[in-house]
């Protein structure tokens, strides 16, 4: 051959889509193809197919294996004459090297693609039956059936079918295959044949005549005793035969499997006996299927074997379908099911799931089937086991709206032909879209992307997936605002029955008032209700994901009655990514951050994710600076405390808001793993926040009453949770007040301002108002509450002397300075150093006074009735056994262990286990304890509005909490089991430590 042909060939076949010409252009010139190398037309249908190089080489492994050249003649020669024949086999070929390998072991098959009648386009079961019909045994049985999956093959990648054609064809060939290996296994065991009557019910995407090409053939066993026969035999017959077929279809051969045959959708699953009478199906069905069974079997139809037991079963399982929705855990089972369960996928491969990543396919076929058990109980219509059928009667019905339902076929479509495609290719079972570039090229052109197949591909698959994210929710709930809403003439809207089913179903406890509020909102041609109808289908699935959704709802209408008329508010909704995510979790977490979020609605601008909001707590100097101003502005001490406690319901709201959306995660970002982190933050911020708040506070009442000479100097001295950090939502403020009259004052005047200065600061704080108030808590001072509420440094210096007892000692190791005077304050904690970390430790009386102290507390304080091991204070591995262990710890080491003089509980633990004072799984036990009881005690406050170191008993209240702690639905008591187990572990620690000699 001449350069300048070769030249011009090369050039040809790059035109023409071959990826590596130099290999095709051996091919073409080679012996096989001689007598058609340059006929145009064979060039022109091989750069039609997906992949003209895999194409070109099937073609060549074809003729190759052509018995004759007779026989090989008469293919090229059709090849060349027919264009039916040319585009279904090169278009095969092209897309699949599984069928090319199976047409070079069978090279007569080809000719099943030459004629082209009108029931070739379109065959159904009965052309498939007598496909199958000359098959004898398992062999014989996979090549026909790959003969018939050749034709299946052709019509698709020609475009003859679509992908739902497809889907049925496939099915129907499935339901062929399983009628050939029954009436093989009925062959080889006639005795078993004659003593039973069995049917075969197809599951799944078989029952639901939308197959894959290559996918697990999903069935249930029905079976009872022919005349005469006992019926215990019977199913043993029956079993027999069953295990028989799903034996033909799924064992390997020479010429391979032909898919497996799977029986776990059964009763009991893969625990539960293969076959059984349609009695003890129906007895196991209404006593103790779950809803996902209820679910599976929409797609239920008979398919082989006895066709009147068959219908039976159908006439006698599916009215319990419909009844589903009825059920008492019906509620919290779809609440489970609703939330995508990735867990099982690796990371890796998360990003190219087709079928269980977000916006995959399973989300389409859950939302439909959802939808059908809440409606199709009253509505015969929807009861298709088809997908896309089933969509279209909802949409026909009202159910969900027009434009969504044919956005999500259009997208549901376009997924299952990449899935088909993917699967052609090596017919193998995979749900992956593949990552060489070569696969998705191929991929691409197979889908009629031909200018630019991998970049088209990728934007079309994540244009698809991201029309199924947004629609998935907005399908459950746009229909619901329809409900409600003026409609366009000839629109078809959810009966009010409709509406409030499904709303019951989603969890919703009050449907009738969830419609008004729905109502009150969306309704009205403003341009504030057309935002609302847009934002509210997606607010409606973050709120049912809660543990109480009607609460979600009549928040979310209470700021938006007072906020709606303000411009920014709505925008904020709309534009702001995460803005509407975190309101929404926020009004549905519990009481504290709406009750917050309601004193002050224009808070909500914290929510946004631009520069004017931010959930990030602030740090107490920005806050000192901020409330120092309002301080400074105001004309009195009372409306500077009024701002002053302003700004701590927002910060609180702050760290509410960042606590729950950290704890419940968003779309964009996972739930927080780190449960000590979220502990620290809410513990810095809240303390933070109280001591800016007293700073504040103190700087109004002086300035009120003194001006700029107070007669004395004043600290406040944090103790307890206070001093260490750590206040929780509910925890008031523990503190020390210390005085120092000033050089040449008198002391009486400076006592009683200190005094003075005290009890206006606790009046202020607790003057009934719109914010929450401060308490404050003095009943750690020196003889607690017999003693003075404020003591000069010399006063505490002569009381620690003299008549100091051990469990102030302990007290002060939590104690810090937190506002007023930081001199005064440095001085106090000189002050007591060496009585809270003693030179000598703790002397053995020292230490048994503060065990009988820790076991008084335990049988005195704790509540009657209460259990104890879910007190998180007070109970065996609560917050009091690890606090005074490491207490106890720090009294006797502090001196010579200097990490050990720290008022945080977290920190002193982890620099015990520096020192060596406890093991590492010890230091480990204590902290997870103690992070889990503080985090319980949170969740607490924020479910109910009011502190509580108990589990609530209230259900709803319970699976909030829950929630919180990364719980779902339904798995409160896994949650009790969980503390339960964790306290068990710390007290086993604390007995070692704190209670050994």
């Amino acid at each position: 051959m001449t350069p300048g042909r070769r030249s011009s060939t090369f050039t040809r076949l790059l035109r023409h889509g071959f990826t590596d010409p130099s290999a095709a252009e051996r091919l073409l010139d080679g012996p096989e193809l001689a007598p058609v190398r340059d006929d145009p037309v064979l060039l022109e249908a091989l750069g039609a197919t997906a992949d003209p190089d895999l194409a070109l080489g099937g073609l060549v492994r074809l003729l190759e294996a052509q018995d004759s050249p007779t026989a090989h003649r008469s293919l090229l020669d059709t090849l060349i004459a027919a264009k039916p024949l040319r585009d279904r086999l090169l278009g095969v070929l092209g897309a699949s090297a599984a069928l090319a390998d199976h047409l070079a072991r069978h090279p007569t098959d080809w000719q099943v693609l030459v004629t082209y009648e009108p029931q070739d386009l379109h065959p159904g079961l009965t052309e498939f039956e007598r496909g199958l019909a000359e098959a004898d045994d398992p062999v014989t049985l996979r090549v026909a059936y790959r003969r018939c999956l050749l034709s299946i093959a052709a019509r698709d990648v020609c475009g003859t079918t679509d992908v739902a054609e497809t889907a049925a064809e496939l099915a129907d060939l499935a339901t062929a295959t399983l009628r050939a290996a029954l009436a093989m296994a009925r062959r080889a065991a006639p005795e078993d044949a004659a003593a039973c009557r069995l049917a075969v019910i197809a599951m799944g995407k078989c029952g639901g005549h939308e197959l894959n090409y290559v996918s697990d053939v999903d069935v249930i066993f029905v079976a009872e005793a022919a005349d005469g026969t006992p019926e215990t035999k019977a199913l043993n017959s029956a079993t027999r035969l069953a295990s028989h077929l799903m034996r033909i279809c799924s064992e390997t051969t020479v010429e391979g499997s032909i898919w497996p045959v799977d029986a776990n959708l059964r009763p009991e699953g893969r625990n539960g006996p293969l076959v059984r009478t349609l009695s003890s199906h129906l007895a196991y069905y209404q006593r103790w299927a779950k809803t996902w069974e209820f679910q599976a079997l929409l797609k239920a139809r008979p398919v082989a074997g006895d066709a009147d037991l068959g219908q039976a079963y159908l006439d006698a399982l599916h009215p319990l379908v419909w009844q589903a929705a009825d059920r008492e855990n019906f509620v919290p089972d779809v609440q489970k099911m609703r939330r995508r369960v990735v867990e099982n996928i690796p990371a890796a491969e998360i990003d190219r799931e087709l079928k269980l990543g977000p916006g995959g396919l399973r989300d389409v076929e859950f939302a439909v089937q959802l939808l059908q058990l809440v409606h199709g109980r009253t509505d015969p219509a929807l009861r298709s086991g088809t997908t896309l059928d089933a969509l279209q009667a909802l949409a026909a019905g009202g159910y969900v709206g027009r434009e969504d339902a044919a956005r999500l076929d259009e997208a549901y479509r376009f997924l299952r032909s990449m899935e088909h495609r993917i699967q052609l290719y090596r017919l193998r079972r995979t749900h992956l879209v593949p990552e060489a570039e070569a696969d998705q090229r191929r991929l691409g052109r197979s889908l009629g992307l031909r200018t630019d197949p991998v970049t088209g591909l990728n934007r079309e698959w994540r244009r698809h997936t991201g029309v199924v994210r947004r629609l998935h929710e907005k399908l459950f709930y746009r229909p619901l605002l329809d409900a409600v809403a003026q409609l366009a003439p000839g629109e078809t809207r959810l009966s009010p029955e409709a509406a409030r089913a499904r709303l019951v179903a989603l969890g919703y406890a009050d449907p009738a008032a969830a419609l008004r509020h729905l109502e009150a909102l969306a309704s009205g041609v403003t341009r504030k209700a057309a935002i609302q109808r847009t934002l509210l289908p997606v607010l409606l699935g973050w709120f049912a994901d809660s543990a109480d959704p009607d609460a979600g709802l009549l928040n979310f209408r209470k700021v938006s009655d007072a906020l709606g008329k303000t411009p920014w508010y709505l925008r904020l909704l709309r534009d702001e990514g995460a803005a509407a995510e975190n309101l929404a979790r926020v009004l549905s977490a519990g009481r504290l951050a709406p009750d917050l979020l309601m004193r002050a609605p224009e808070a909500v601008a914290l929510l946004g994710d631009g520069d004017a909001g931010g959930l990030a707590p602030r740090d107490r100097v920005h806050l000192e600076q901020e409330i120092t101003a309002a301080v400074g502005r105001a004309a009195n001490a009372e409306q500077g405390v009024t701002a002053a406690r302003g700004v701590r319901r927002r910060e609180l709201f702050r760290t509410t808001a960042a606590d729950i959306v950290g704890s419940y995660g968003t779309e964009a970002n996972a739930a927080e793993t780190d449960q000590g982190a979220l502990v620290d933050r809410v513990g810095a911020a809240v303390s933070d926040l109280t001591a800016a708040t007293l700073a504040g506070t103190l700087r109004a009442v002086v300035r009120d009453g003194w001006g700029d000479t107070l007669p004395t100097r004043f600290a406040i001295i944090g103790m307890g949770r206070f001093g260490g950090h750590e206040l929780g939502y509910g925890s008031d403020a523990d503190v020390l007040f210390v005085h120092e009259p000033r050089d040449g004052a008198d002391e009486q005047e400076a006592s009683a301002a200190a005094n003075r200065i005290v009890a206006e600061m606790r009046r202020l704080l607790q003057l009934p108002s719109s914010d929450p108030p401060l308490l404050i808590d003095a009943d750690l001072r020196p003889e607690g509450k017999s003693g003075p509420l404020v003591r000069t440094l010399k006063s505490y210096e002569a009381y620690y002397r003299r008549w100091s007892l051990v469990w102030e000692a302990q007290a002060l190791l939590r104690a810090e300075p937190v506002a007023g005077d930081e001199d005064l304050g440095r001085r106090f904690t000189a002050l007591v150093d060496p009585l809270r970390y003693p030179s000598e430790g703790l002397g053995e009386e020292a230490v048994r006074e503060i065990r009988r102290l820790k076991a008084r507390m335990e049988s005195e304080r704790l509540p009657r009735g209460a259990d104890p091991k879910l007190h998180t204070k007070l109970g065996p591995g609560g917050l009091s056994d690890v606090e005074w262990t490491v207490q106890l710890l720090q009294l006797r080491h502090a001196h010579h262990e200097p990490g050990l003089r720290t008022t945080r509980t977290r920190q002193a633990l982890a620099a015990a286990r520096d020192a060596g004072l406890l093991s590492a799984a010890d230091a480990e036990t204590l902290d997870e304890a103690w992070v889990l009881a503080t985090r319980v005690r949170n969740a607490v406050m924020l479910v109910r509005g009011r502190a509580g170191d108990t589990f609530p008993t209230e259900p709803r209240e319970l699976a909030a909490v829950g929630r919180y702690l990364g719980y779902g639905a339904g798995h409160a008591g896994d949650m009790l089991d969980a503390y339960r187990r964790t306290a068990r572990k710390a007290r086993t620690v604390v007995e070692e430590l704190f209670y050994a000699d």
